[in-house]
Parts: C-alpha cells; structure tokens; sequence
C-alpha cells in the first residue's frame, strides 16, 4: 500500500474523483504543508494558516501505478493556474503533489517533464515532500457523498470506463 497527497483545489472534488479509481483504497481530506500544526477550516479561510487543502490517497501500487495516478491528478486540474482552482482562489486552492517516499520524487519528476510541452504556460504544481497532514473536519470527509449537488470544480464523469471501481 502507498500513500500520497494531491491538492488540486477544493478538496471535495478532488476525493470525489479518487474514490471512485480502481485501485485507490482509502481517501480522506485534510490540511498539508503549512505553518502551524492542526489548522483548522477556519485557519485557513481567514489566512492564520498556509496549508492546502489536500486528498490523501492510499492506493495499491499494482492496479494503480504513481505515473497513472498522476494522469488522473493533471486530469481534473489546471496546472498553469496558481493559486486557483475553478471558482477558489487562495493559497489553499494551490496544486500540489506532495510524497512521503523518496523514490516517488522520481517518478513526478519525469512525469512532470514528459507532459510539460503539453501546455503553453509554465506548470506551477508545488512538488514537495509532505511537511505535516492534518485531518479536516468531519463534515468535509466525503463531503459529495453525503451533499450530491454540493460544489464541485472537478467532473467525475471523465474517470475513463476502465479507471472506475
């Protein structure tokens, strides 16, 4: 089992969307890489903390590789867009791709620079080992499951027929 954390905006879209992959096992969202320990909702909408809202994805590496994981992730994003995901704007909207082991670094990094040239502007997903993952609040955990017509940046109708679970 492996574990990363995405941050591609609003974190309900993003855990929405890897929940339903073959081969992701455990979702949940929260706060990573910022500037103080247990930041709340509440921290980072009034800017005392720097975290991004992120997705914690355990997956199972043999059904569903890093490099294809992260076909999905540059999938439901815009990587050009700092700071801004579909309607959210912040530093808690930040896209970022955040590893516990070392040898993933690898595999972002040339996955980053084989797609590179697929977009006209700069890529600014932050890639950073992960400083601190603090669990969000119960009501954000499945957010879309338990409220379906909340808010949600990402189409979960674009998980190719052969991704779902």
């Amino acid at each position: 089992m492996k574990r990363i954390i995405l941050a591609g905006g609003c974190f309900w879209g993003v855990e929405a969307y890897f929940q339903r992959l073959k081969g992701v096992v455990k979702t949940t969202v929260g706060y990573t890489n910022g500037n103080m320990e247990n930041p709340t909702y509440e921290d980072l909408k009034k800017h005392r903390a720097t975290h991004a809202e992120a997705c914690e994805i355990y997956y199972d590496e043999t059904i569903m590789p890093l490099e294809k994981l992260l076909t999905h992730f540059f999938r439901i994003i815009d990587p050009t867009s700092l700071n801004q995901q579909g309607m959210d704007i912040g530093l808690q909207y930040r896209t970022g791709i955040y590893y516990t082991a070392e040898e993933d670094l690898k595999t972002i990094n040339e996955y980053i620079e084989k797609i590179r040239n697929n977009y006209a502007r700069p890529i600014v997903v932050e890639v950073q080992k992960e400083k601190g993952y603090y669990l969000a609040e119960e009501y954000h955990q499945d957010y879309l499951d338990k409220n379906p017509q909340g808010y949600c940046h990402v189409n979960l109708n674009i998980i190719p027929e052969e991704d779902k679970k």
